[in-house]
């Protein structure tokens, strides 16, 4: 959770209120089709989105990763378009476009100059519906994501202990399992898994349509009643609920792979936005994340890194909008001459001091201060504005949610934080992994961040 450059947002409250200022105009069409518009003036251009509801949480065993290899797919063309038209056709008219999958969903988005919007609609209905999925194009794509999860997870040590540690950490939520799949289900997939997973989920009932920009709410209603109107929608059948076993004791595992430096993750589970009862809690264990790694000032790097200087790199997560409950994570690196068990002392001494003491006032505002101009300033991007809307949509939550956000972190007690850190920092929900590294025989790559958030 990184803060630094949110305070950037203070500085121009007049592009900050701008932001805020724009209303989102729904419409449901007859077949399901959720659509949301954000009108934002400030340059000519419109970003637009399509969600799906499905990502790597609705996936049976056997089949892990097929919503991410669909994504991939979803590139490889359709009768009207045929692969690589698609990409072609929106860099020709100056967009960019790309896709994105996560435990809850799988997106697809163009940024296009505002009068282009047209042709990102005819392309996106076009293969909601008609995708021509081929044998000899799935071989093809079947080696870029075994590569892909060779390059991120395999060869990445923390990637490969954040991957391990959500595994040993759940037993029965499909979090357990990572977004790009287990490797012998990425190398069995067959055409047929990924057409039947293409017609149970990409369907206009089951997605939503977001488009923010220099755009006309009623406009943008009437293109997509031309383009996604006609499409036919599918007969969806509720998910399964895969509510997690109760843990009963600390879990430990240590993974060894080739590193340069030990590394530590910790995490307890937590309930998120969609699951919290009563609702504060998720805005509490929000601002407790703040309080851990909220920037410069906060906890762990100035006790940990400055202070004690016992780690190298020390940060928290938390992602309150997720669809099943979530993990809090800890993560550290140690400083030279220092082991991951005096770090695993260090982090629990931090969460013993926020069961046991207040947060003082200052420091429970430099926190809500940071964690709001954090959401303000990402509110400065259209891509983002957009981003917050679908994601909150899709995973059950409303997008309506996203305009309580600020009021809801401002009325956190100092007495609330305690609270959740009592009630959800335990032992009994504890997972630790260990890195334990060995020798590095090629070149080291960089690892990739863990524990990302994102605030609304």
């Amino acid at each position: 959770m990184n803060y630094r450059l949110a305070a950037l947002a203070l500085l121009c409250p007049a592009v900050a209120a701008h932001a805020e200022a724009g209303k989102v105009h729904e419409h449901v069409f007859s077949n399901g089709l959720k659509l949301l518009v954000k009108e934002d003036h400030r340059s000519p251009v419109v970003v637009s989105q399509v969600w799906y509801k499905v990502g790597s949480s609705y996936e049976p065993g056997g089949i892990t990763g097929i919503s991410h290899m669909l994504e991939h797919m979803m590139f490889k063309g359709t009768a009207k378009y045929p692969a690589g038209e698609f990409s072609r056709i929106i860099a020709e008219n100056g967009g960019n476009e790309n896709a994105f999958t996560g435990q809850d969903y799988t997106a697809y988005f163009q940024t296009l100059e505002k009068s282009r919007l047209e042709i990102s609609f005819k392309l996106e209905s076009d293969r909601m519906r008609n995708l021509d999925l081929k044998a000899d194009e799935l071989k093809k794509e079947l080696e870029v994501v075994t590569e892909e999860r060779r390059m991120r997870t395999d060869d990445q040590p923390r990637s490969k202990v954040h991957e391990q540690f959500m595994a040993t950490a759940f037993t029965n939520s499909p979090y357990q399992n990572p977004v790009i799949g287990w490797p012998s289900d990425i190398a069995n997939y067959k055409v047929e898994d990924l057409q039947s997973w293409y017609q149970q989920w990409y369907a206009p009932n089951n997605a939503t349509l977001v488009v923010v920009g220099d755009v006309d709410a009623l406009q943008v209603e009437k293109l997509a009643e031309q383009y996604f109107a006609p499409l036919q929608p599918s007969v969806l059948k509720p998910v399964k609920p895969q509510d997690e076993s109760e843990q009963r004791g600390v879990r430990r595992i240590t993974v060894k792979a080739p590193a340069k430096l030990p590394y530590l993750m910790m995490g307890y589970k937590v309930p998120v936005l969609k699951t919290a009862k009563p609702e504060w809690e998720a805005y509490a264990l929000e601002v407790l994340a703040g309080v851990l790694d909220g920037g410069d000032s906060a906890r762990l790097s100035s006790r940990l890194i400055r202070g004690k200087q016992i780690a190298v790199s020390a940060g928290a997560g938390y992602d309150l909008a997720s669809r099943l409950p979530e993990m809090f994570l800890l993560e550290a690196t140690p400083a030279e001459g220092k082991t991951v068990f005096d770090l695993e002392y260090a982090l629990l001494d931090e969460v013993y001091q926020l069961k046991n003491e207040l947060i003082d006032k200052d420091e429970l505002q430099r926190i809500k201060a940071q964690v709001l101009a954090s959401a303000v300033y990402q509110k400065d991007s259209n891509f983002y504005q957009a981003m917050q809307l679908g994601t909150l949509e899709t995973v059950g939550i409303g997008w309506q949610k996203a305009d309580e956000y600020v009021d809801k972190v401002n009325q956190v007690t100092a007495e609330q934080v305690r609270e959740v850190a009592r009630k959800y920092l335990i032992e009994d929900t504890l997972t630790v992994a260990y890195l334990d590294p060995q020798p590095i025989t090629q070149a080291a790559k960089p690892a990739k961040a863990i524990g990302a958030h994102h605030a609304f």
